[in-house]
């Protein structure tokens, strides 16, 4: 975009700024930056932190990138062209400095563009194996989609570069092809992600058919939702770069010699790039508000009794040292963060009591259920809501065991598509028998 107006890379400095402010604040709120540690948790392989990496990367090179051409188009400024007026100043007029900066931006960014490119590829794939695994399919590491990813990161990680390096030449078509490259492989991602969202609805279904507990459902829903709004602002993203891509390539160029268009084209592409990134967070760190609000709760009354204080005359903080407890020494996945309270599923609750709790009423001399972060949001009256310690094979859950027997063990344990272990068959019973 070195013939773009200044103002363009302005509201992407903006948008990607923000962002980065976001993504700070969310993975602050989410375990306190403990996600972006080496060995984050028990079981944070080389996928984990591949998928965390490229991602969170991805965002600083965009905005280096924006901020980068930002400086550089309102130093430079405009010039008087005798044929189409008032533009901004072609970079053949810039300083030496800056001419020097536009390949090594254009490398930036398409490196950037590669590791998103990973990123949603490896969505693309993981909802497909979602989707379309049985029962006996249960490790995503040995599925055909995961070697399908790791062969498209690998090429996304070399063609985009490859492009940007060997058209280098000339910076209007090295702009040019960079964009025809990267949208053309996003677009495909993105295309190709429309039957998931067409047939998750159904899938769903299915899995209420099957019997699956109403909590991974609601789960499931939520995501469903968030990724069709993030694929309509991919198209937002890609196609109006697409279009500035093919228009660049050609010997004549129609959108491109249009300040307008481009402009407009551009800054649409900016809104669906950041949009679409943000939903992105949000799907890899799900974040709990009621866990987390728990923990602020709990760390307030220790800092109270570390300052000598009391709690005694105080009701609620009573009862709220009754409801949540935070172990001392746990070991966190990714997805489950040091904030968040950890609710035992395994304790016995009987529905009366839960009802009762649920009340707002208390009774000290009997022990105080614990619920799951995410089902303490889910009415009493729901299946699959009633939790039962050391299940054994009545004609009840013989009948659980048969509804399950299609619906793989990942399902009841996903929380986020990078979050994801293998499932050894003993785990399968244990899950299967076990109501979440």
């Amino acid at each position: 975009m070195s013939h773009t107006s200044p103002a363009v890379f302005l509201v992407w400095t903006m948008l990607t700024g923000l962002l980065n402010v976001f993504l700070l604040f969310h993975l602050w709120s989410f375990d306190r930056f403990q996600c972006l540690k080496w060995n984050s948790g028990a079981h944070a392989g080389a996928f984990k932190r591949i998928m965390t990496y490229t991602y969170l990367v991805t965002v600083p090179m965009i905005f280096v990138f924006a901020a980068g051409n930002t400086i550089i188009k309102y130093h430079e400024g405009f010039i008087f062209h005798a044929t189409l007026g008032i533009i901004p100043k072609p970079w053949q007029f810039w300083e030496p400095s800056a001419k020097d900066t536009i390949f090594p931006l254009t490398v930036l960014f398409s490196f950037g563009w590669s590791f998103e490119m990973i990123t949603h590829l490896e969505e693309l794939c993981f909802w497909l194996f979602l989707v379309n695994s049985g029962s006996g399919q249960q490790n995503w590491f040995h599925s055909y989609y995961f070697k399908t990813w790791i062969t498209g990161s690998a090429i996304a990680l070399i063609y985009m570069p490859v492009v940007t390096i060997v058209t280098r030449a000339d910076p209007l078509k090295n702009e040019a092809f960079t964009f025809l490259a990267g949208s053309l492989g996003s677009l495909s991602l993105t295309v190709w992600f429309t039957p998931i969202l067409w047939t998750f609805p159904t899938f769903l279904t299915n899995l209420r058919r099957e019997g699956v507990d109403i909590s991974t459902i609601v789960r499931l829903t939520k995501f469903s939702e968030l990724n069709a709004i993030r694929v309509a602002f991919r198209f937002l993203f890609t196609v109006p770069l697409l279009i500035l891509g093919v228009d660049g390539v050609r010997n004549h160029n129609h959108i491109n010699e249009s300040m307008l268009w481009t402009d407009i084209l551009a800054i649409l592409a900016g809104f669906g790039c950041v949009v679409s990134s943000g939903i992105t967070l949000v799907i890899f760190f799900p974040r709990s508000i009621e866990g987390e609000i728990a923990s602020r709760d709990v760390a307030k009354e220790k800092k109270r009794s570390r300052r000598g204080g009391t709690s005694m005359g105080d009701p609620d903080l009573q009862n709220h040292q009754q409801v949540v407890t935070l172990p001392k020494n746990d070991t966190y996945l990714l997805t489950s963060s040091p904030v968040k309270t950890n609710f035992d599923h395994h304790q016995s609750v009987d529905t009366h009591e839960m009802s009762y709790y649920a009340n707002g009423a208390r009774n000290p001399d009997k022990p105080t259920p614990q619920w799951h972060d995410e089902e303490r949001d889910i009415p009493m009256d729901l299946p699959g809501t009633r939790k039962n310690k050391g299940t054994e094979l009545t004609e009840s859950n013989l009948s659980l065991h048969s509804l399950r027997a299609n619906v793989n063990p990942m399902i009841s344990n996903f929380t986020s598509p990078i979050d994801l272990a293998y499932i050894p068959a003993a785990e399968n019973r244990r899950l299967t028998f076990h109501a979440r």
